[in-house]
């Protein structure tokens, strides 16, 4: 749970620095046709910072974000045409928590909901809780996983055979639970390892699991330099190697450092059905794609895009190297976003991508109004009929305007 993001959009010196997008093609990449808006709803309800979704196989589909106070998820039963709250419980079911969200689908339809606590005072985690539902979000079951001074940033996904596994880190390192019997039961395994944030976490086709790990951890309080690697596991988390990322040497994003750094927090991962392992950033020179086909021993990397000025990345995979991406902009006094769809061949070849126009977030903090990224990502997936679907805050208080906005893509 970083808090950086007002102040990080607001630097002059960087701001100065901010630059405008071409077209995607300018990396060497085949471009494909546009993408194109097929679907806007607004929701407005509560606020929904760093907002998560997932697709149920039901057809139903889930959002989620945190909003400071309590967790809150919406549903939607008609492809986000409308969307309607659930009661996951309150305090006294053990659904609390203020701060980071994620959400994952298993594929029996079983659904996890995580969430942790954020002291906001003293700008630190408290906790890490998760909710599981059986009925497509008629009940639900909690457990508190951990109530560790500096818990933050837990991510959880669900391996092909149902086994769920959370990250998260405590500024002593990255931790890992897994639960074998869908929900139940959750046994603490041995750390990833002992230093760094928990920047991601994705599980490939065979349980193949990826934990990209940063010097951020904590929320801010910790900053491991050097820690900069993928963290891969073909056992199920009982053993982890560590594999250089792509991209080269980069600034740590930490809170502490001098360097002038274009800001990061998560760094997204994400395995397609093949068991490719994808890999999403961004530098001064543009936005970039990491393509291994070895758990990270080796990578191909393109530039996706060329935006100087991008930060914020998101990835999602689904099928044969089906990616959604996203990324934000500061232009000036907006923040403003694209996603990408991006067609990976096989090794060597060039992705196809469709990029979509930019877009501004209607998301501002302060008094007078100051423009905010509404979290360290947006979320973004590939539904099953093929469409790319993307979630943003809405976040406008003097206008009374708090909730999300679905997003629905396809290619012309």
């Amino acid at each position: 749970m970083l808090k950086f993001l007002s102040v990080c959009v607001s630097l002059a010196g960087w701001l100065a620095g901010c630059g405008g997008a071409s077209r995607p093609n300018a990396g060497g990449q085949t471009e494909s046709d546009a993408l194109r808006v097929t679907a806007r709803v607004e929701h407005l309800d509560t606020l929904v910072r760093e907002p998560m979704l997932a697709e149920h196989p039901s057809g139903a589909l889930f959002v989620t974000g945190y909003n400071r106070r309590r967790p809150r998820l919406w549903r939607s039963t008609d492809g986000g045409a409308t969307w309607a709250t659930v009661d996951v419980g309150g305090e006294a079911e053990g659904a609390v928590g203020n701060s980071d969200v994620d959400l994952a689908v298993a594929p029996d339809g079983t659904i996890y909901f995580l969430t942790m606590g954020f002291d906001r005072p003293r700008r630190e985690g408290t906790h890490v809780a998760i909710g599981v539902s059986h009925d497509v979000g008629a009940s639900w079951r909690w457990t508190m996983l951990s109530k560790a001074r500096f818990d933050d940033r837990p991510w959880v996904e669900v391996a092909p055979d149902g086994v769920a596994h959370v990250i998260w880190n405590d500024g002593k390192g990255v931790n890992h639970a897994l639960s074998r019997d869908r929900g139940a039961t959750w046994m603490r395994m041995a750390r990833v390892y002992d230093r760094g944030g928990s920047s991601h976490l994705a599980i490939g086709p065979r349980g193949e699991i990826a934990v990209r790990l940063t010097p951020g951890a904590a929320s801010g309080n910790t900053c491991d330099e050097g820690v900069e690697f993928v963290a891969v596991s073909t056992d199920g988390g009982m053993t982890w190697q560590r594999r250089a990322p792509p991209g080269g040497t980069r600034p740590s994003g930490c809170l502490n450092a001098r360097e002038q750094q274009i800001p990061r927090w998560v760094d997204p991962v994400a395995w397609d059905s093949t068991g490719a392992l994808y890999a999403l950033w961004t530098t001064h020179k543009g936005v970039w794609v990491g393509r291994s086909p070895d758990n990270g021993v080796t990578w191909s990397n393109w530039r996706i895009a060329q935006d100087s000025a991008a930060y914020f990345p998101y990835l999602a995979a689904r099928g044969r190297g089906e990616l959604a991406a996203t990324w934000v902009t500061t232009a000036r006094d907006t923040v403003q976003w694209q996603v990408a769809r991006v067609r990976a061949g096989g090794p060597g070849a060039q992705p196809i991508v469709a990029l979509s126009e930019r877009f501004s977030l209607e998301s501002w903090v302060g008094d007078p109004p100051s423009p905010d990224a509404g979290g360290e990502y947006l979320a973004t997936a590939v539904l099953r009929d093929g469409s790319v679907a993307v979630v943003t805050p809405v976040q406008h208080e003097s206008a009374r305007r708090l909730g999300f906005t679905w997003w629905r893509f396809t290619s012309r």
